[in-house]
């Protein structure tokens, strides 16, 4: 969110997807990411606003589900196990938290 796309698609190969970003939509992406995590975070820790851990869960799947596919498509299949295993976990958490006996914390 804060680094200049340039520089991010100068790190290796893997980040090479930042260039067919504009530099709002990799902020918007950013934001989305920094949200997700205060959001899954807030209530484990100050034990505030449950009802955010099933909705942020539920946003993260559709935003892993977009970035396998986007791995994909550029043939990026290495690359896109980490963003399936993300992907997995957030599945996990929101059926936790949705499911027919969710738990609470």
């Amino acid at each position: 969110m804060f680094v200049p796309q340039k520089k991010l698609a100068a790190v290796g190969s893997s980040a090479q997807w930042v260039l067919e970003f504009s530099p709002s939509t990799l902020r918007a992406i950013g934001a989305v990411e920094l949200l997700a995590a205060v959001g899954l975070i807030l209530h484990p820790v100050l034990g505030i606003a449950p009802v955010l851990v099933p909705l942020v869960a539920t946003g993260l799947v559709l935003l892993f589900v977009c970035a396998v596919t986007m791995r994909l498509r550029r043939g990026e299949k290495a690359t896109s196990t980490g963003d399936q295993i993300y992907l997995a976990l957030a599945a996990f958490v929101a059926w936790g938290r949705f499911g027919p006996t969710p738990f609470t914390g």
